[in-house]
């Protein structure tokens, strides 16, 4: 048994987690672990990709099944056989990845299969009406009939949280919610979880976004390596203290001194007056070799957009694309990576990995025909020595380089795609949102890769919401605001204020990067 904090006011005790262990083959992915909840309260769980989150989640929403240990709800041991046990004890999950039919309206979505009926038809009436109650318990302003694939994703989330509550759960599980959300998305869904804990739900909290923490959560309990670390209470905890507990070592407070660009390294990738209508406006910058050159702006300023246009998913209306001040033309990805232009997408799963594939595979999908003999067939000796010197030198962790790449964690996943382009020998990269997801420790050897590859020479392009991450890593930083490029400042001289001033004038200042 563990110490809980001291102080504070006694809870109900909703659920009691003791001894818990569960095995996968080859994989031992939780050994004797220790969670409490309790009614009204906030209790985040954090830990590295690997640590067991998911699977103690999964655990307690009937997926997997313990191999030791014991479960109590409400004071009484039980077993959760499947999801439909979970529901009927009271617990339910918000995954990440959102389970919503886009086609069906809001109520439709939430009672699915419990829809009440007049005869052989669903009452519409009285479905939208237990719709309407169920929001005015919550202090949700949707519309019940309104159609989920016209929501925003924020409002998905919330549409999310209502079919969970519908259960009468009293205990509610949230996997990254704010993972997709604005600021102020962000905000709104902290003031609904606020209010369910005041109604004496229990919210299990997992967040990448130890930031979130200090404002959402009341506890904070710590995963490693699939085992129990330790239980913090959330308004005294240090978060760089509860950062040494998820990695097993101190992490650097800051990335070191400010960066500055070297002007005289050669240019390799220039773009000129790049334009696409309704989305980018004389869009122009230069990135040198062994550079990291950020892009910075709010959402929807056009970051992205530039990006896919560079690598060949998506077309410009006008502009010049140059690579060593030689004018190509980039029509499809594929053009892009005969030009040894690599682009790792902000969605892996959608644009980025093969998830029916193994690991070897996805590394080699890029560089299949640099694998092949004249007559087209696979060098099997040559191609599994090529990406295991990549599982090596990247620290991906994997069992074998065929387990399926689906399996991996968030951080492992994102270091497969760049093992891609770095079997395919590219020059430039373009990481979009390359630490989207993944825990600190993961992104810390993200950071370290970053700029390994760029004293090696490699040219990169880091686009990132989080702007400290860009300040931390970036050589130079182009800002932009509604589709053009406000501003580029030099790492040496940028900071949050100077970003966030050229992030919200357009047009204030332009010309090459």
């Amino acid at each position: 048994m563990y110490d809980l904090p001291a102080g504070g006011p006694v809870h109900d005790l909703l659920l009691r987690l003791e001894g818990i262990s569960k095995g996968f083959p080859g994989v031992q992915a939780l050994s004797d672990v220790h969670l409490e909840l309790r009614a009204g309260e906030v209790h985040a769980v954090v830990g590295e990709n690997g640590a067991g989150k998911s699977t103690l989640m999964k655990l307690l929403a009937g997926i997997h099944q313990r191999d030791a240990g014991s479960i109590e709800v409400g004071g009484r041991e039980v077993e959760i056989e499947n999801p439909r046990a979970a529901q009927e004890l009271g617990i339910s999950i918000i995954h990440q990845e959102f389970s919503l039919m886009p086609d069906l309206t809001i109520a439709e979505n939430i009672y699915i299969g419990r829809e009440p009926r007049r005869g052989p038809f669903t009452d519409d009436r009285r479905l939208n009406r237990m719709a309407a109650d169920l929001f005015a318990r919550l202090g949700i302003d949707l519309d019940p009939r309104a159609r989920v694939g016209d929501l925003l994703v924020a409002q998905q989330q919330v549409v999310e949280i209502a079919k969970a509550l519908s259960f009468d759960a009293r205990v509610l599980i949230m996997d990254e919610p704010t993972a997709a959300l604005t600021e102020s998305e962000t905000a709104n869904l902290f003031r609904l979880i606020r209010d369910l804990r005041d109604q004496g739900t229990g919210v299990i909290y997992i967040s990448h976004r130890l930031g979130e923490l200090k404002e959402i959560a009341d506890r904070i309990t710590v995963l490693r390596d699939g085992e129990y670390v330790a239980t913090l209470d959330a308004a005294g905890a240090d978060l760089r203290h509860v950062v040494a507990l998820m990695v097993g070592r101190e992490l650097a407070a800051n990335g070191g001194p400010p960066r500055t660009g070297d002007p005289s390294r050669p240019v390799v990738l220039e773009v000129r007056g790049l334009g696409s209508k309704g989305l980018l406006e004389d869009v122009s910058f230069e990135l040198r070799e062994g550079e990291i050159l950020g892009f910075a702006g709010l959402v929807g300023a056009g970051r992205t957009e530039v990006a896919r246009i560079v690598c060949g998913a998506d077309r410009a209306d006008r502009g010049t694309i140059l690579l060593r001040g030689r004018p190509v033309k980039i029509r499809t990805p594929a053009d892009a990576a005969r030009l040894r232009i690599g682009y790792l997408s902000e969605d892996r799963k959608r644009f980025g990995l093969l998830l029916d594939q193994d690991v070897g595979f996805n590394i080699l999908a890029s560089s299949l025909a640099e694998h092949a003999n004249p007559l087209g067939l696979m060098k099997d000796a040559q191609a599994r020595r090529t990406a295991e010197r990549y599982v090596e030198s990247l620290r991906i962790r994997t069992p074998s380089l065929r387990t399926p790449v689906r399996s991996l964690s968030g951080g492992n996943q994102q270091k497969v795609i760049l093992a891609r382009w770095l079997a395919k020998d590219c020059d430039v990269l373009i990481f979009d949102e390359p630490t989207r997801g993944i825990d600190v420790g993961a992104k810390e050897e993200i950071y370290e890769l970053l700029d390994s590859l760029a004293a090696e020479g490699k040219s990169i392009i880091m686009i990132s919401s989080e702007l400290p991450e860009v300040l931390r890593m970036a050589h130079r930083i182009a800002v932009m605001c509604e589709g053009r490029v406000t501003g580029v400042l030099d790492g040496a001289e940028a900071d949050q204020r100077t970003v966030m001033d050229y992030a919200t004038r357009a047009g204030a200042h332009g010309g090459i990067a």
